[in-house]
């Protein structure tokens, strides 16, 4: 038995799945000001009245770190950056206090220039004096070469709550986004541990010992435990879960548009040929772009609860949600307001009356009775969709697509279809199928179709190796391995030891089931030296892709 919660701007979710069949389902109002308290309440509620010894896994998706960063609530940082010869570095502080170190190592691991201790103590000292309580650490080519910053590392001692080390983030080569991904993983790892600890505490109080996951940006799930060392991977798992919710529950093998459109936002997801658009670098939050591997997807400010104003007698919906819908006692008109108007959401007498009064008022101004006005607040909900989507369409074609599997050159994005959930969907599956002219889709349980995608999450991870053969040197800093090889080293030993680590790491953390290991990239290219070759280059990536614990029973429209 799966127990999944799903953590909205408007609404958090709850569900329970057995083999395949969704046994209970609830929904509750966020409370934004406690989130810890709505998550638990939430659980409470779900498991009353079940066998709590059948619970096999817990499955969160969670704000807690989205809403750290977004809503600048964040630990205060010390970055420590060793950004060596190049380009100007003045760019890349981002933390409370920064520091630019001396000392450099290579792209091939070498150091040219030693690191200065005494500097690194004498930052220590400065960080710990401004109130700094969570540091970064990040030096150019650190994939290559962790050495100066597990030295400094060390250095510092336990002076620090946590200390993120760039090479641990990543292997991939980027080292602007590697800083910014250190800065941002310290940043928010206090709210997420708090987060966390007082999580396992409540489920201690039910009395009940399973491992809980976490949804991650990816699509995919890790360990409590792994999340509260990493906590910047579970940004965005919102949308993550969304779009794993539509996916177990309306699969296609097509180009399509994926929608869940909640209170607050419509987050929007691409599949080509049924397999999802994803982030070929990594994902960007406030200014920040990060080596966080995401689906690709896009947040747009329109939801049922968003605040309708008249800008030059013209409506205007969002981004902005100041509240409930007018007729629950809200600030503002809402497109839940004319839901309720036209017979499309039931509402009691004196609640309907409350949205008929809101939309009287801008109706006026337009000239339309409230059935007009409300009509006309979906029919703009809905442009504003299609507005969205073809802009968003004629961006992506513009470029290659980039997809969880491969690269697909050449590929031009061509929808056969809409999938959508959330609390509108039923109300404006037929909009959008109007305006777009595509068959627009909704399961039943699109309510909480979140949740559904929460439960059924599988783990992923990604792991970049990197193999000097002259330098005789093995890299995989996702995994902090560092090993030597034979120089006769080849790219098929590197795949073959590429895969053993992710069944290695998999049955390390308990995953129970076959993981689907496989390859994603790899190139060899010989080095030269004079006129000789001295030895290859050789960088591989391998992935467990996101993925279905189990398949659910065959869904359709309502």
């Amino acid at each position: 038995m799966i127990v999944a919660i799903d953590m909205g701007g408007t609404n958090i979710d709850g569900v329970i799945v057995e083999e395949g069949r969704i046994i209970k389902t609830i929904k509750r109002p966020t409370d934004r000001s406690n989130l810890f308290n709505t998550i638990y309440f939430t659980l409470k509620e779900l498991l009353e009245n079940q066998d709590k010894s059948k619970i096999t896994r817990i499955n969160l998706s969670t704000t807690v770190s989205t809403n750290a960063i977004v809503e600048d609530k964040i630990t205060p940082v010390g970055m420590i950056i060793q950004p060596g010869p190049g380009l100007p570095y003045e760019n890349l502080a981002c933390g409370r206090e920064n520091a630019f170190i001396s000392g450099y190592i290579d792209h091939r691991g070498n150091v040219v220039e030693k690191m200065d201790t005494a500097e690194i103590v004498a930052i220590g000292d400065r960080f710990v004096a401004a109130g700094i309580e969570a540091c970064g650490v990040v030096t150019k080519f650190s994939t290559r070469n962790p050495q100066h910053e597990t030295m400094i590392r060390d250095l510092l001692g336990d002076r620090f709550a946590t200390i993120t080390l760039g090479h641990t983030m990543s292997g991939k080569l980027n080292f602007p986004r590697r800083v910014y991904t250190a800065y941002l993983n310290s940043a928010v790892h206090s709210s997420f541990y708090n987060f966390a600890t007082n999580i396992k505490k409540s489920l201690e109080e039910e009395g009940v010992a399973v491992p809980i996951y976490i949804l991650k940006a990816d699509g995919g799930t890790m360990s409590l435990e792994a999340a509260q060392e990493k906590p910047v991977e579970t940004i965005l798992s919102g949308p993550a879960a969304s779009f794993m919710g539509i996916r177990a529950l309306l699969p296609t093998d097509e180009d399509a548009v994926l929608l869940d459109i909640g209170g607050t936002t419509t987050d929007i997801f691409f599949l080509a040929d049924g397999v999802p658009l994803f982030q070929p670098l990594g994902i960007k939050i406030r200014e920040y772009k990060t080596l966080v591997r995401a689906i690709y997807s896009v947040s747009m400010g329109l939801g049922g609860d968003s605040s309708i104003d008249l800008i030059d007698n013209k409506i205007k919906i969002g981004p902005e949600r100041k509240g409930k819908p007018y007729a629950y006692g809200g600030p503002k008109a809402t497109p839940t307001d004319a839901m309720m108007v036209l017979g499309l959401l039931e509402a009691e007498a004196g609640v309907k009356a409350r949205a008929e009064e809101a939309l009287d008022v801008i109706g006026k101004v337009l000239n339309l009775n409230t059935i007009e006005t409300a009509t006309l607040i979906l029919d703009t909900m809905g442009e504003m969709i299609k507005s969205k989507l073809q802009g968003l369409l004629e961006e992506i074609n513009s470029q290659p697509v980039y997809t969880i599997k491969e690269l697909l050159y050449g590929k031009k994005l061509e929808p056969k279809l809409i999938n959508i959930i959330g609390g509108p969907a039923k109300i404006l599956a037929p909009i959008l199928e109007k305006k777009l002219g595509l068959p627009c889709n909704y399961p039943s349980n699109y309510l909480v179709a979140n949740a559904i995608g929460a439960a059924l999450a599988r783990p992923t991870m990604e792991i970049s190796m990197h193999v000097d053969t002259s330098k005789k040197i093995l890299s995989v800093p996702e995994l902090e391995l560092y090993e030597r090889v034979k120089s006769s080293f080849s790219l098929s030993d590197a795949k073959e030891r590429a895969l053993n680590l992710i069944h290695e790491h998999a049955q390390k953390t308990g995953m129970p089931w076959d993981v689907e290991a496989e390859i994603i990239e790899e190139t060899s290219f010989n080095m030269v030296r004079g006129f000789y070759s001295s030895g290859k280059d050789i960088r591989v990536k391998a992935q467990i892709r996101p993925g279905l614990i189990q398949e659910l029973r065959s869904d359709e429209n309502a």
